[in-house]
């Protein structure tokens, strides 16, 4: 009933899928890697930054990886990475007060890092998986992973009704895809495992790219598993007349049909099978242990999602630097859950850990290791904070769900924390669980709301801690069969496993007035739920059957996954982002500056000089950056564009001071009953004038940032102070109505 995360998003809709492991070894003789080229050389060849300075570009991404601590006792995720930490905070600036857009999920997360935009101007506001209606009333589920290109990816059905692209523009058309500055400016980008931009899946990917009656695509028929291995997860998209992605080298057209400006001539490199003989020596890919990276099965090449270790990712990136690659971008998945590989399945399998537990500190050791080997070669390869940028950041800051140890004096580093990991209960109503216990809160969604409200309303749900609830039949918001159902959705209550107290299952609600506040109606209506749940974020709903009952319970505590996201909760939509390299100021750890997702695109073509063919829902993070890497055209009147900056950001991002006061606002109207639904009627009028001025105020402020930022058009003192004037006076009319 889990959600479709990172790791198993390719398992659902090809059950073939080869999930690889981490196999550790010694470090053998320093050149197993190959002889890593020589600096300025074939690592830059080609590469022409319009900042000189910057000859490499290294950007990751983690999945669910904390800097603050999760339980007090014990070191955070990034403490118990020092040679990670102590680079960042040596030589550039850590931002702790960063955070995701909504839902905050991994495909979101990671697409809004990589264009700057928030889902309804990309295209995935819903993630890891979505649903979209048909024409006669019905819904399907789809996958957010799939190739940049793609159309949407429903697993369920070869003839899905809905063939929109996967990402899309408010205008409907593909998303400017972010490799193109890059490769216009004459550089060669890698892809380690980054959502979108490689091969997620060999069910529609491959015919895609490479037709479906491709040699591909025939060995996807013959051998799956290492369809999977040769096809899925690594790629790099070439500058054009780049030899490395020549069709000798496997090279194929890198087709971007809606790309601004045009896109042609460029060939890329899709899948390890043709990556790795260009940047391995012999072919065989090894994680920077040494090791020959294969999934359980044995299946050379790419391991799966699931397996993408800093040892196995970073191994790659480096790999890739080396050979004429300069721009590398790496996903790195999580390090809470336990990644125990089974060969029968070719895929891995285990529950999650709890702070502090062995298997979780075996890990973050074993993610240490790693990046004190990916920089001890990057230093002798000559890549460092002195010609290359570094951005990293995490997706989402997952919630812990369970109860404190059993031991709890323990630190998990000196003394590992004692939980219990147990399915419980299996009877409804709930009785209660160990109190230290480890899973999340999984609820039955449709058949609480027939039990406890006696709605049976068809319907269907993005399972999820934010569930999207499509109502059969695609009724409007004002529908009566809507209302009521939403109504009694506010009401749900259980009694926690864990505490044995009631619990109010809902904390926010929000019908398409609000999803378009909050950045989640995209140009295709077929993908607008009809209303979303923000849940206690220790629960995960699904919805299945109406009944209370043993056949399918409906509380329970599922050991197998204890780290919730998608939700609006602080814990979960605070991250942080750390910015090392040529332009970026030494601050070390800073909790003062105000930044989202999508700030780290603009102010990574800062860094480089470049500029995309759009602009940016973000913003350039002025406060860290040194002057010298700042147009003219910014540096006037810098005091008052970063001032505008920061009230952009709280009137525009989702989770911003208006975006949260909305959502209080949206959630009293969906929940409200009144004499002929007066206090809903007068609510959503408000949120939908109030959402319009929103809308047209960030468009004004967004043009007056990007010109000045990229267009070499200042802004006047005068101007810029009117409109973040206009920016505070709307969200405090916004909070005011949120706390009446």
């Amino acid at each position: 009933m889990h959600s479709v995360l990172r790791r198993t998003a390719t398992g659902l809709v090809a059950a073939s899928l080869a999930i690889g492991t981490l196999l550790t070894a010694a470090l053998p003789a320093a050149t197993a890697h190959g002889q890593p080229a020589a600096e300025g050389n074939a690592s830059t060849s080609g590469c022409a930054l319009p900042n000189s300075s910057v000859k490499h570009v290294i950007e990751i991404q983690f999945d669910n990886v904390h800097f603050t601590r999760t339980n007090p006792n014990v070191p955070s995720d990034l403490e118990q990475m020092p040679h990670l930490l102590n680079f960042i905070e040596k030589y550039g600036t850590l931002l702790d007060n960063h955070h995701t857009p909504l839902i905050a999920h991994t495909a979101t997360d990671i697409l809004t890092t990589l264009t700057g935009l928030y889902g309804n101007d990309m295209g995935v506001p819903i993630a890891n998986t979505f649903r979209y209606f048909n024409p006669n009333g019905t819904s399907n589920p789809a996958v957010s992973f799939a190739y940049w290109t793609d159309p949407i990816y429903d697993y369920s059905t070869k003839t899905p009704t809905d063939t929109t692209y996967n990402l899309i523009t408010p205008a409907g058309r593909n998303t400017p895809a972010p490799w193109v500055p890059f490769t216009r400016a004459g550089c060669n980008v890698g892809m380690v495992a980054t959502a979108n931009t490689v091969l997620e899946n060999i069910a529609t990917d491959i015919p895609t790219v490479f037709g479906a009656n491709s040699p591909q695509a025939a060995e996807v028929a013959s051998n799956p598993n290492q369809a999977t291995a040769d096809f899925v997860g690594i790629g790099v998209h070439c500058a054009a007349g780049s030899s490395l992605c020549s069709s000798a080298n496997g090279g194929e057209a890198d087709r971007l049909p809606d790309e601004p400006g045009g896109y042609t001539g460029h060939n890329a490199l899709f899948g390890a099978k043709y990556v790795d003989p260009q940047v391995f020596a012999g072919g065989t890919p090894v994680d920077l242990n040494g090791t020959t990276i294969q999934s359980p099965a044995g299946n050379v090449g790419f391991p799966g999602f699931d397996g993408m270790s800093p040892a196995v990712s970073l191994s790659w990136v480096a790999a890739m630097q080396e050979h004429g690659i300069p721009i590398t971008y790496a996903y790195i998945s999580d390090a809470h859950d336990a990644h125990i590989p089974n060969a029968a399945k070719d895929s891995f399998g285990g529950g999650a850990y709890g702070p502090g537990e062995a298997g979780y500190e075996a890990q973050l050791k074993a993610y240490d290791e790693g990046f004190a080997k990916f920089f001890a070669r990057l230093q002798a390869d000559g890549i460092t904070p002195a010609n290359t940028d570094f951005i990293i950041t995490s997706d989402e800051n997952d919630h812990f769900v369970g109860g404190p140890p059993s031991n709890p004096g323990c630190d998990g580093v000196n003394v590992p924390c004692v939980y219990s990991h147990v399915n419980c209960p299996a009877a409804y109503p709930v009785t209660s669980c160990p109190p230290n216990n480890v899973g999340e809160i999984n609820l039955n969604y449709s058949a609480l709301l027939a039990t406890q409200q006696g709605i049976t309303t068809p319907f269907a749900v993005h399972s999820d801690s934010a569930p999207n609830v499509y109502v059969t039949g695609q009724p409007a918001r004002t529908d009566a069969a809507v209302r009521a159902m939403e109504q009694a959705t506010a009401k749900l209550t259980i009694t926690d496993p864990l505490t044995g107290a009631a619990q109010r299952v809902t904390n926010y609600l929000a019908d398409p007035v609000e999803e378009q506040i909050l950045h989640m109606v995209t140009a295709d209506p077929m993908r607008t739920p009809t209303f979303t749940l923000f849940a206690n974020p220790n629960d995960y709903l699904y919805a299945y059957g109406t009944a209370c009952a043993n056949t399918y319970d409906c509380v329970q505590q599922e050991a197998g996954f204890a780290w919730n996201h998608g939700d609006v909760s602080p814990d979960i939509n605070t991250t942080w982002l750390a910015l090392v390299g040529p332009g970026v100021q030494h601050l070390g750890v800073d909790n003062r500056v105000w930044t989202d997702h999508t700030d780290v695109r603009p102010t990574l073509m800062a860094l480089t000089g470049l500029k995309d063919d759009y602009a940016s829902d973000g913003r350039v993070i002025t406060q860290v950056l040194k002057a010298s890497v700042l147009p003219v055209s910014e540096r006037i009147h810098l005091g008052s564009l970063t001032r505008l900056g920061e009230a952009y950001k709280q009137l525009d991002a989702a989770v911003g001071d208006f975006g949260l006061a909305t959502l209080r606002v949206s959630t009293r109207a969906l929940a409200s009953e009144s004499t002929n639904d007066a206090t809903y009627t007068a609510l959503e009028d408000w949120l939908t004038a109030i959402g319009g001025q929103r809308d047209t105020l960030a468009a004004k402020i967004k043009a007056a940032l990007n010109a000045a930022e990229f267009g070499n058009h200042p802004i006047t003192e005068q101007y810029a102070r009117s409109l973040t004037l206009r920016a505070w006076a709307l969200i405090r009319e916004a909070e005011a109505k949120a706390a009446i």
